[in-house]
């Protein structure tokens, strides 16, 4: 512990504290210029992914709380035509887009009375092809959060492997194995290992983040086509019945 306390006296000697990203910048090798542009290139993309995401789920969110009461509102009164057309004013909500698809099948079918059962398997399928492509249309862009999340430490490892190598070329150069033969070197390497995590670390959190909200969406989704089918099937018995 005395020797190791020793070891840090003599490498903090004189050595002024300050973080100065410029000078960094300016003594840094190429490839270490090359691995913190690519790591802030994947960090712009990852921060464009989490805005447009973030915009569009907002959105999903709060025109779905309006959608719902007022189409629940058209289908209690059996109005299909006006149903369709408050889905349509929506046109941010998911459950809107899976619910209009639902009710459009349903309605060219309702001139076929002979075929009652085949209506209703016309309009899951219509629900089940909404959901499907409504989930992709939430989803697009979340996997490239995973990819940046999971590289970027790999990258700015890169960078930290350069860093050392020029840190061993320091000593080699100089003859010495004193803190300003390998200051430039651990500096590249500590830099770009931080530069790395600083990129995946809200990456992979907003990556979860928005993979939760995603399932959410897709249950409420489920809820909405299951609630939809049971309506069709009521409906067509009163027909029937009729």
């Amino acid at each position: 512990m005395f020797l190791q306390s020793q070891v840090w006296a003599f490498l903090l000697q004189d050595q002024p504290m300050s973080f100065d990203p410029m000078s960094m910048w300016s003594v840094m090798a190429w490839p270490a210029r090359t691995v913190v542009i690519v790591l802030f290139l994947m960090s712009a993309w990852s921060i464009g992914v989490m805005i447009d995401r973030l915009i569009a789920y907002n959105g999903a969110r709060k025109q779905s709380r309006q959608f719902a009461p007022a189409v629940a509102g058209a289908l209690r009164e059996g109005k299909l035509d006006e149903a369709i057309k408050i889905a349509d004013r929506y046109s941010k909500s998911h459950l809107a887009k899976v619910v209009v698809a639902g009710l459009q099948e349903f309605r060219a079918h309702q001139l076929s009375s002979d075929i009652s059962g085949e209506e209703i398997e016309a309009s899951k399928r219509a629900l089940e092809r909404a959901e499907a492509i409504v989930h992709a249309e939430l989803k697009r862009g979340v996997s490239s959060l995973a990819t940046i999340g999971s590289t970027s430490p790999f990258v700015g490892l890169f960078g930290t492997v350069v860093g050392i190598i020029n840190a061993f070329k320091g000593i080699a150069t100089q003859k010495s194995t004193g803190l300003g033969a390998v200051a430039g070197g651990i500096s590249e390497a500590l830099v770009t290992t931080a530069v790395g995590l600083f990129v995946a670390v809200p990456a992979v959190w907003m990556y979860n983040y928005f993979t939760n909200r995603i399932e959410a969406f897709d249950v409420e989704m489920g809820n909405s086509s299951s609630e939809l089918i049971d309506y069709f099937l009521k409906r067509t018995q009163r027909t029937v019945s009729k």
